[in-house]
């Protein structure tokens, strides 16, 4: 089950968290994967190193050329995994300029951008595989986070109209939102004693998850066996967003 050999993915922001996890599992089910990321060419290439069959991709996706620019690096792929984002705690009335532009660009700009160049091989090969990464934060946005909220409810606006569109060539289209993950990113937050137990609080199964938790969800979203799922929020929270 799970076999993706002879399959070529692509994952956005992979050199370390769900995106890392999720690359890994790719390349455990045969798949090749183009493991990308902003920071340096380095890091993306000790990211691959940790991926069977990795393939460092560097590249800047809030560049608003970005998305170009990667697509002629890697070429077209049967599987497109949308995990680079930015956020800000900004509150909604002061937020503007430069924080806005990033986080519009790189949570949404650059994912249709990419759906756009890499659907008609999809299209040609009558089978694709398209995963964006969304957050609870559609269902509860932080009242900081307002833009990266609305940035993650857009893009799963996207995947339902995409969904409906490219299902008769052999494409799905899915998001799959996660929760509060055990990540670099909320790392602080969740070592901080008076902040980390009320966020805990507000999950059902009491505790974070982890990387290899969604990824195991987008891997099913990426195979064969997930031909029948399309247009689907796949929310792994622990129940955060009930």
């Amino acid at each position: 089950m799970f076999d993706l050999t002879g399959k070529r993915a692509l994952v956005t922001g992979a050199t370390q968290g769900i995106g890392l996890a999720i690359a890994q599992i790719l390349g455990k089910q045969g798949a090749t994967v183009y493991v990308n990321g902003a920071s340096s060419l380095q890091k993306c290439e000790e990211a691959a190193a940790t991926v069977q069959n990795g393939i460092p991709a560097h590249g800047d996706l809030l560049d608003p050329k970005g998305g170009d620019a990667l697509f002629k690096q890697v070429g077209p792929v049967d599987i497109l995994v949308l995990n680079a984002s930015i956020q800000f705690r900004t509150k909604w009335n002061e937020i503007m300029g430069e924080e806005l532009e990033k986080q519009l660009q790189l949570n949404f700009k650059s994912s249709l951008r990419l759906m756009q160049l890499n659907a008609e091989y999809m299209k040609e090969q009558k089978w694709g595989r398209i995963v964006t990464v969304g957050s609870v934060q559609q269902y509860k946005p932080h009242p900081d986070m307002a833009v990266y909220a609305a940035t993650k409810a857009a893009q799963m606006n996207l995947v339902q109209n995409l969904a409906v569109q490219l299902a008769p060539f052999g494409i799905t289209v899915n998001n799959m939102a996660p929760g509060v993950i055990a990540t670099p990113r909320n790392e602080a937050a969740l070592a901080d004693p008076d902040y980390a137990p009320k966020v805990y609080a507000k999950i059902p199964v009491g505790f974070a998850g982890s990387a290899e938790d969604c990824a195991a969800g987008v891997l099913l979203l990426c195979s064969e066996e997930g031909r029948y799922i399309t247009g689907i929020d796949l929310v792994i929270d622990g129940g955060m967003h009930l």
